[in-house]
């Protein structure tokens, strides 16, 4: 991991390359979306055949599948099934507060005058959840669970079929498990193609979440618009801010904090992990806790590839400048190990999550502990949020007038500004109101 001073990182972040893109890939996205827009279900199994392990005839997955699949993993995994369980209802109970904090209004906003909203969930979601290297299990719990609890009424899941034509078994059960009642064995930017503009039995969304690979996110952004999506994820990020001094440490901070780093390095080669810490003699223990777990770590090829491209530790002297890079950075995943976190916490802005005290690992957020782990990548944690009911959830709102003041002053407020824009139209449609007064 490279090793610098406070005063050298703007300078450094300045030549740190941001993901470019890629020109071959969006071409090939491109080419995708064309052939569903015109040929529909034909261009998907097409584009199937040549993308996915596998084309099925038909890629609806049958309920029943998904069901015996759950039922399978209850009896060959059973501690395995009942940690998706226990994250399932975490999550679940997240996303239900959260739910709550929608709320229809209505109110009188000058004599005469009533402005208000209403909380509608869309209509139908789909949910993509990777295959690949790693089947992501828990990004179909974080997908449904919140789509369901914001009153989607439809939730569609797609995953990439295996040789056998179906998706990973365990993406299966825990659909199953999350209240998915449609699932298409189907992968990549058809996939998302499919979802957006409706292929064949496939149906339209309104919403696409999750995460994918680079033909995914290339997708979900080109077909914005036509389709609500959660935001375009880059490679996933943590920033750890250690001062070896947090009261609930039991474990050697170098040892927990070394680990914490490279459970986000072995994700790929475009991962990064970072840390502010206070001395480069800290700096120094927590490089030497990482080469010493990457000895024995099975992903070490990928996390060693990953530290190599842009592992950083930055040595910050005070909480201050700590703070500010952090804020710059605008990381992912945001680690407070530090005495007195709370204290931190009003000086850090820009953050996907937030994990604050040693115990706080990362990876119960990814996992089990109910918060969303589909967050703003790349720094766009400076202006968005994670994956969250509010993705599932429109507020439109509503005017009433009645005869007042309110709506006296509201209609020559609207006849004035219409006028100083040149609408005249506009001027003359809240003019003919002025009988109603």
């Amino acid at each position: 991991m490279k090793i610098i001073d406070s005063a050298e990182f703007d300078a450094y972040w300045r030549t740190v390359r941001m993901q470019e893109e890629d020109e071959a890939v969006i071409a090939a996205v491109r080419e995708v979306i064309a052939g569903v827009r015109q040929r529909g279900g034909a261009a998907v199994r097409e584009f199937a055949a040549r993308f996915d392990r596998s084309a099925p005839e038909n890629p609806e997955v049958p309920l029943e599948t998904a069901e015996a699949a759950y039922r399978v993993l209850k009896d060959n995994e059973p501690e395995l099934a009942e940690s998706l369980e226990f994250a399932a209802r975490n999550i679940r109970e997240f996303a239900e507060r959260q739910r709550a904090q929608f709320i229809d209004f209505e109110f009188e906003i000058a004599p005469g005058l009533f402005t208000g909203q209403r909380v509608i969930p869309v209509e139908r979601a789909g949910i993509y959840a990777p295959g690949g290297r790693f089947p992501l299990v828990s990004s179909v719990l974080m997908g449904i669970i919140p789509a369901l609890a914001a009153g989607v009424g439809e939730v569609i899941l797609a995953s990439p079929p295996g040789a056998e034509g179906l998706p990973d078994r365990r993406i299966l059960a825990a659909a199953y498990l999350a209240g998915a009642r449609r699932i298409f064995a189907l992968g990549g930017a058809q996939a998302v193609a499919a979802l957006a503009l409706g292929a064949g039995t496939i149906p339209r969304v309104d919403v696409i979440a999750g995460p994918g690979n680079k033909y995914v996110a290339a997708a979900k952004g080109l077909l914005f618009g036509e389709v609500g999506i959660d935001f375009i994820a880059g490679p996933t990020d943590v920033l750890i801010i250690a001062d070896g001094q947090d009261p609930g440490l039991e474990a050697a901070p170098e040892d927990l904090i070394a680990a914490d780093l490279l459970a986000q390095a072995e994700h790929d080669p475009d991962a990064r992990a970072r840390a502010l810490f206070p001395s480069r003699d800290m700096a120094g223990r927590i490089a030497a806790a990482v080469e010493k777990q990457l000895a024995v770590l099975p992903t070490a090829a990928a996390a060693r590839a990953s530290l190599d491209a842009g592992g950083l530790i930055v040595i910050c002297t005070s909480r201050e400048e700590a703070a500010r890079i952090a804020n710059v950075i605008a990381p992912e995943h945001l680690e407070l190990q530090v005495e007195a976190p709370d204290s931190w916490i009003p000086l850090l802005r820009n953050y996907g999550s937030l994990f604050v005290g040693s115990r706080a690992a990362e990876v119960l957020g990814d996992y089990s502990a109910g918060i969303n782990h589909t967050l703003p990548t790349s720094g766009s944690a400076r202006f968005s949020a994670g994956l969250s009911v509010r993705h599932f959830l429109k507020t439109p709102t509503s005017l009433r007038c009645g005869p007042g003041p309110g709506f006296d002053a509201a209609r020559l407020a609207a006849e004035r500004i219409a006028a100083a824009e040149g609408l005249a139209g506009h001027a003359a449609a809240a003019a003919a109101r002025v009988q109603l007064t």
